[in-house]
């Protein structure tokens, strides 16, 4: 005899009615270098059981040298165009989550390809968090500067005016990244949630006020 089916509760049900709302969408992770989005964006996808993608990986394949090189040998303004491409092409592949570059989201062209095709979820971090990140990595073109400390601070009044217009904005901080996957998951489902009905009242309730009997008698002459 086949067992009556349970109702999905607790995160089976958020995650189903993450995906219902997603459809042929995909979650596409914006912010600065070092918020986290392609260890988040792995773990997130994980949780969905969707693919995930790495923009910035992507390019290189496509490419066939790593960001440095390119910056290195083509410029920016080149591998701005080879980004934008790219992820007009991911975008065609969803549902998925996809993790991008710092300077992707502030392309016009390629915020319409993912407002058209995606939720975008800005990973918002502080300076201090940011520098604490990616002060050991070498493999950051635009930090390889100076000042790489004004480097950034210029870079976030430049660009959080713009990540602002993301559908949904999570703090990224020195937390375990899974309680900020967390934090992804529950907004996303608050996202997706059509808002709660009033409750309809219990008890017994006055009659609907009725018409006038003479005047509906009349109406119907």
């Amino acid at each position: 005899m086949t067992e009556p089916t349970q109702p999905a509760s607790g995160p089976v049900a958020q995650e189903a009615a993450i995906l219902a709302g997603l459809g042929k969408r995909l979650i596409v992770l914006v912010g600065m270098m070092g918020v986290g989005k392609s260890t988040v964006g792995r773990r997130l996808a994980a949780r969905l059981r969707l693919p995930f993608v790495d923009a910035d990986t992507e390019i290189e394949t496509a490419a066939g040298m790593t960001i440095p090189e390119i910056f290195e040998s083509r410029g920016e303004d080149y591998f701005r165009n080879g980004e934008a491409r790219v992820i007009a092409r991911l975008l065609e592949n969803g549902p998925a989550v996809l993790a991008t570059g710092g300077g992707a989201f502030m392309r016009e062209e390629t915020r319409r390809r993912i407002q058209e095709k995606a939720v975008s979820v800005w990973l918002k971090a502080d300076a201090d968090v940011i520098m604490r990140r990616v002060r050991r990595r070498a493999d950051r073109p635009l930090l390889q500067t100076a000042d790489p400390e004004g480097t950034v601070a210029r870079l976030l009044t430049e660009r959080e005016p713009v990540y602002q217009l993301a559908d949904l904005t999570i703090f990224s901080r020195d937390v375990p990244h899974d309680r900020v996957v967390e934090d992804c998951l529950e907004a996303l489902q608050a996202f997706f949630s059509p808002p709660e009905t009033a409750a309809k009242p219990t008890g017994p309730q006055p009659d609907p006020v009725q018409s006038d009997p003479p005047q509906a008698m009349g109406a119907l002459r």
